[in-house]
Protein backbone atom coordinates (compact mmCIF):
# COMPACT_ATOMS: atom_id res chain seq x y z
CA UNK A 1 0.00 0.00 0.00
CA UNK A 2 1.23 3.43 -0.54
CA UNK A 3 2.47 5.48 2.39
CA UNK A 4 -0.01 8.55 1.97
CA UNK A 5 1.67 12.40 2.23
CA UNK A 6 -0.64 15.63 3.06
CA UNK A 7 1.59 18.70 2.04
CA UNK A 8 -0.21 22.33 3.61
CA UNK A 9 1.17 25.21 1.42
CA UNK A 10 -0.57 28.14 0.65
CA UNK A 11 1.12 28.29 -2.71
CA UNK A 12 0.07 26.66 -5.61
CA UNK A 13 3.77 26.64 -7.85
CA UNK A 14 5.15 24.96 -4.36
CA UNK A 15 2.10 22.47 -3.72
CA UNK A 16 2.25 21.53 -7.99
CA UNK A 17 5.84 20.72 -7.25
CA UNK A 18 6.13 18.48 -4.28
CA UNK A 19 3.03 16.87 -5.62
CA UNK A 20 4.42 15.71 -8.74
CA UNK A 21 7.77 14.96 -7.29
CA UNK A 22 6.18 12.84 -4.39
CA UNK A 23 3.86 11.04 -6.71
CA UNK A 24 6.83 10.17 -9.22
CA UNK A 25 8.50 8.86 -6.12
CA UNK A 26 5.42 6.15 -5.48
CA UNK A 27 3.42 8.30 -2.88
CA UNK A 28 -0.47 9.09 -2.53
CA UNK A 29 -0.17 12.52 -2.12
CA UNK A 30 -2.96 15.02 -0.62
CA UNK A 31 -2.88 18.66 -0.63
CA UNK A 32 -4.72 21.85 1.36
CA UNK A 33 -3.81 25.33 1.59
CA UNK A 34 -4.32 26.62 5.37
CA UNK A 35 -3.91 25.28 8.17
CA UNK A 36 -7.24 24.32 9.20
CA UNK A 37 -8.18 22.56 6.08
CA UNK A 38 -4.68 20.53 6.81
CA UNK A 39 -5.82 19.83 10.25
CA UNK A 40 -9.33 18.38 8.63
CA UNK A 41 -6.98 15.82 6.30
CA UNK A 42 -5.44 15.16 8.62
CA UNK A 43 -7.58 13.93 11.13
CA UNK A 44 -9.74 12.37 8.35
CA UNK A 45 -7.18 10.75 5.59
CA UNK A 46 -4.53 9.93 8.28
CA UNK A 47 -1.49 10.72 6.20
CA UNK A 48 1.76 9.10 7.30
CA UNK A 49 3.70 12.24 6.84
CA UNK A 50 3.15 15.85 6.65
CA UNK A 51 4.78 18.39 4.58
CA UNK A 52 3.95 21.59 6.07
CA UNK A 53 4.35 25.48 5.11
CA UNK A 54 5.43 28.06 8.16
CA UNK A 55 3.09 30.86 7.14
CA UNK A 56 -0.29 29.67 6.29
CA UNK A 57 -3.62 31.39 6.24
CA UNK A 58 -6.13 30.77 8.53
CA UNK A 59 -3.80 28.72 10.79
CA UNK A 60 0.10 29.02 11.04
CA UNK A 61 2.15 25.71 10.94
CA UNK A 62 3.28 26.36 14.62
CA UNK A 63 -0.36 26.18 15.17
CA UNK A 64 -1.18 23.81 13.37
CA UNK A 65 1.79 21.03 15.36
CA UNK A 66 0.48 22.35 18.34
CA UNK A 67 -3.22 21.15 17.65
CA UNK A 68 -2.09 17.97 16.59
CA UNK A 69 0.00 17.08 18.90
CA UNK A 70 -2.82 18.50 21.96
CA UNK A 71 -5.21 15.84 19.71
CA UNK A 72 -2.69 13.38 20.44
CA UNK A 73 -1.80 12.85 17.12
CA UNK A 74 1.89 11.81 16.61
CA UNK A 75 2.20 11.96 12.06
CA UNK A 76 6.13 13.31 11.53
CA UNK A 77 5.96 16.75 10.28
CA UNK A 78 8.57 18.27 8.29
CA UNK A 79 8.12 22.60 8.62
CA UNK A 80 9.08 24.60 5.27
CA UNK A 81 9.92 28.29 5.76
CA UNK A 82 11.20 31.13 4.00
CA UNK A 83 14.54 32.53 4.08
CA UNK A 84 13.08 35.64 5.57
CA UNK A 85 10.70 34.61 7.98
CA UNK A 86 11.27 34.51 11.49
CA UNK A 87 11.08 30.88 12.76
CA UNK A 88 12.77 29.33 16.27
CA UNK A 89 14.12 25.93 15.03
CA UNK A 90 13.76 24.62 18.82
CA UNK A 91 10.51 26.40 19.53
CA UNK A 92 9.40 24.55 16.09
CA UNK A 93 10.66 21.14 17.34
CA UNK A 94 9.20 21.38 20.99
CA UNK A 95 5.73 21.24 19.33
CA UNK A 96 6.31 18.58 17.11
CA UNK A 97 7.93 19.00 14.21
CA UNK A 98 10.54 16.39 13.17
CA UNK A 99 12.70 18.20 10.65
CA UNK A 100 12.22 21.62 8.79
CA UNK A 101 13.61 23.20 5.41
CA UNK A 102 14.33 26.41 4.05
CA UNK A 103 12.48 27.43 1.20
CA UNK A 104 13.78 27.61 -1.76
CA UNK A 105 14.72 23.94 -1.81
CA UNK A 106 15.31 21.21 -4.16
CA UNK A 107 12.44 19.03 -4.70
CA UNK A 108 14.55 15.90 -4.47
CA UNK A 109 15.54 16.39 -1.17
CA UNK A 110 12.37 16.71 0.48
CA UNK A 111 11.78 13.32 -1.47
CA UNK A 112 14.53 11.98 0.36
CA UNK A 113 13.79 13.47 3.68
CA UNK A 114 10.10 12.26 3.50
CA UNK A 115 11.90 8.91 2.88
CA UNK A 116 14.35 9.04 5.87
CA UNK A 117 11.60 10.04 8.30
CA UNK A 118 9.29 7.24 7.03
CA UNK A 119 11.44 4.97 6.81
CA UNK A 120 12.73 5.51 10.74
CA UNK A 121 9.35 6.18 11.79
CA UNK A 122 7.46 3.04 10.62
CA UNK A 123 3.56 2.67 12.15
CA UNK A 124 3.45 1.61 16.16
CA UNK A 125 2.70 -2.03 16.82
CA UNK A 126 1.50 -2.33 20.60
CA UNK A 127 3.96 -5.26 21.64
CA UNK A 128 7.36 -6.24 20.68
CA UNK A 129 7.84 -8.51 17.77
CA UNK A 130 7.80 -12.29 18.90
CA UNK A 131 10.78 -13.50 17.04
CA UNK A 132 13.71 -11.49 18.35
CA UNK A 133 15.91 -9.79 16.02
CA UNK A 134 18.79 -8.05 16.96
CA UNK A 135 18.26 -5.31 19.68
CA UNK A 136 19.74 -3.53 22.36
CA UNK A 137 18.38 -2.74 25.66
CA UNK A 138 19.04 -1.42 29.49
CA UNK A 139 16.41 -1.91 32.08
CA UNK A 140 13.01 -2.27 30.49
CA UNK A 141 14.15 -0.34 27.36
CA UNK A 142 14.10 -2.26 24.43
CA UNK A 143 15.30 -0.92 21.08
CA UNK A 144 15.51 -2.73 18.09
CA UNK A 145 17.61 -0.11 15.53
CA UNK A 146 16.58 -1.93 12.48
CA UNK A 147 13.24 -1.75 12.80
CA UNK A 148 13.42 1.57 14.67
CA UNK A 149 10.84 0.28 17.12
CA UNK A 150 11.30 1.15 21.17
CA UNK A 151 9.75 -0.47 23.92
CA UNK A 152 9.22 0.28 27.25
CA UNK A 153 8.07 -2.56 29.67
CA UNK A 154 7.07 -4.55 26.42
CA UNK A 155 4.96 -1.38 24.79
CA UNK A 156 6.24 0.32 22.20
CA UNK A 157 6.92 3.86 22.59
CA UNK A 158 6.36 6.58 19.94
CA UNK A 159 9.49 8.62 18.93
CA UNK A 160 10.70 11.19 16.86
CA UNK A 161 13.16 10.19 14.44
CA UNK A 162 15.90 12.13 16.24
CA UNK A 163 14.33 10.85 19.67
CA UNK A 164 15.21 7.75 18.71
CA UNK A 165 18.66 8.02 17.06
CA UNK A 166 19.84 9.97 20.87
CA UNK A 167 18.18 7.03 22.86
CA UNK A 168 20.02 4.59 20.20
CA UNK A 169 23.28 6.61 20.98
CA UNK A 170 22.93 7.04 24.72
CA UNK A 171 22.11 3.24 25.25
CA UNK A 172 25.07 2.52 22.90
CA UNK A 173 27.06 4.13 25.15
CA UNK A 174 25.57 3.89 28.40
CA UNK A 175 27.97 4.87 31.74
CA UNK A 176 29.07 7.58 29.80
CA UNK A 177 28.79 11.08 30.08
CA UNK A 178 28.10 12.73 27.50
CA UNK A 179 28.39 16.32 26.74
CA UNK A 180 25.52 18.51 24.83
CA UNK A 181 28.14 19.49 22.09
CA UNK A 182 29.17 15.65 21.80
CA UNK A 183 25.88 14.65 21.35
CA UNK A 184 24.78 17.58 19.29
CA UNK A 185 27.54 17.00 16.76
CA UNK A 186 26.83 13.01 16.80
CA UNK A 187 22.97 12.87 16.31
CA UNK A 188 22.07 16.32 14.38
CA UNK A 189 25.72 16.28 12.60
CA UNK A 190 25.78 20.09 13.79
CA UNK A 191 22.41 21.34 11.84
CA UNK A 192 21.84 23.42 15.16
CA UNK A 193 25.73 24.48 15.44
CA UNK A 194 26.09 25.93 19.20
CA UNK A 195 22.21 25.79 20.14
CA UNK A 196 22.64 22.92 22.96
CA UNK A 197 19.18 23.83 23.71
CA UNK A 198 18.00 21.31 21.20
CA UNK A 199 19.74 18.49 23.22
CA UNK A 200 17.68 19.57 26.36
CA UNK A 201 14.26 19.45 24.37
CA UNK A 202 14.69 16.26 23.57
CA UNK A 203 16.36 14.39 26.09
CA UNK A 204 12.91 16.01 28.45
CA UNK A 205 10.69 14.19 25.65
CA UNK A 206 12.86 11.16 25.89
CA UNK A 207 12.24 11.27 30.03
CA UNK A 208 8.78 11.81 29.34
CA UNK A 209 8.60 8.36 27.86
CA UNK A 210 10.56 6.34 29.98
CA UNK A 211 11.17 7.79 33.21
CA UNK A 212 8.47 7.51 36.12
CA UNK A 213 8.75 10.12 37.72
CA UNK A 214 10.85 12.86 34.91
CA UNK A 215 11.71 15.22 38.04
CA UNK A 216 13.83 11.86 39.39
CA UNK A 217 15.21 10.71 36.71
CA UNK A 218 17.03 6.96 36.85
CA UNK A 219 17.71 5.97 33.30
CA UNK A 220 18.98 9.69 32.32
CA UNK A 221 20.91 11.07 34.36
CA UNK A 222 21.97 15.13 34.40
CA UNK A 223 25.54 15.33 34.78
CA UNK A 224 25.99 19.59 36.02
CA UNK A 225 27.82 21.17 33.95
CA UNK A 226 28.74 18.51 31.57
CA UNK A 227 25.91 16.57 29.84
CA UNK A 228 24.07 13.54 30.40
CA UNK A 229 24.78 9.91 31.28
CA UNK A 230 22.60 7.20 30.80
CA UNK A 231 22.80 4.06 33.01
CA UNK A 232 20.65 1.19 34.18
CA UNK A 233 18.74 1.52 37.21
CA UNK A 234 19.62 0.19 40.62
CA UNK A 235 17.26 -2.45 41.52
CA UNK A 236 15.90 -1.62 45.06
Amino acid sequence: MKKKVLVVDDEQSIVTLLKYNLEQSGYEVLTAYDGAEGIALVESENPDLLVLDLMLPVMDGIEVCKQLRQKQIHIPIIMLTAKDEEFDKVLGLELGADDYMTKPFSPREVVARVKAILRRAGRLEVKEPEVEEDFIELGEVKVFPEQYEAFFRGVQIELTPKEFELLVYLIENKGRVLTRDQLLQTVWNYDFAGDTRIVDVHISHLREKIEENTKKPVYIKTIRGLGYKMEKPKVT
